[in-house]
């Protein structure tokens, strides 16, 4: 089922990095926006007279909580015609036209083997939600590893709010990694996204499931690699950004 285009209004704006902004929408006409962790809602953005040139797609940020609020947190891109209209046009008070939710990149249920999300930028968005809903709710779930990557400490998303999901939730794990910094926090490390789950697998051991969301370079070089350990394809699960 296709759901149908609404309006949603937007109550809240937060600089979280530099480039990227988390937004609130509210969607006023019904009680509660129903979605699952992972999915995605379409904006269509007064920016081009196509429509199919106007829709823009961004994961949720936030868990479901049975209110008809949800966040999105989005990255300025130099040139982009959407984002240029997000951060320049919208303010506290306008009104976006959106559908969702929509898509597939949810959590697998029951959890039964060792979840592994592997993102950067702000592809972690709907790994932020999905580790909420699985504190929660009180999810069933072996080791849940959060491994997320970005250029430098300024760029971070989330990263105290899911230090300290780390410490209440038992089992899950959050690991940012930086890959221009030289000096990085106790926990955090320095360089790309790749070797850690490398080691966290024990290089393909242990049975696991991957969730992959993010630059489209990164994603490539990760499905290479988790093939390479000897997982199956099948084990592998991806939502691409750009």
């Amino acid at each position: 089922m296709i759901e149908p285009w609404r309006t949603g209004k937007v109550i809240k704006i937060e600089n979280a990095t530099p480039l990227t902004r988390r937004f609130w929408i509210q969607v006023p006409e019904i009680e509660s926006f129903d979605f699952k962790s992972g999915q995605f809602v379409t904006l269509d953005l007064p920016i081009h007279e196509q429509k199919n040139k106007r829709w823009r797609s961004y994961s949720i940020a936030s868990a479901p909580d049975g209110t008809n609020v949800f966040e999105l947190v989005i990255v300025f891109l130099e040139g982009g015609l959407g984002t240029t209209y997000l951060f320049n046009k919208v303010s506290v008070g306008s009104e976006l036209t959106l559908r969702g939710p929509q898509g597939k990149f949810t959590l697998p249920e029951p959890i039964t083997e060792d979840l592994y999300f592997i993102c950067t930028g702000t592809g972690i968005a709907p790994f932020h939600s999905m580790s909420h809903f699985i504190h929660t709710h009180k999810l069933p779930h072996q080791e849940v590893h959060l491994i997320f990557g970005c250029r430098k400490l300024e760029d971070g998303l989330y990263v105290d709010e899911l230090r300290e999901l780390e410490k209440l939730e038992p089992g899950f794990h959050f690991h940012p990694c930086y890959s221009r910094e030289t000096e990085v926090p106790d926990g955090a490390h320095k360089g790309y996204v790749h070797p850690v789950y490398e080691a966290l697998t024990d290089h393909g051991k242990k049975p696991a499931k991957f969730f992959l969301c993010g630059w489209k370079n990164m994603i490539d070089e990760a499905k290479e690699r988790i093939v390479a350990m000897g997982y199956d394809k099948k084990a592998i699960h991806l939502e691409l950004y750009g």
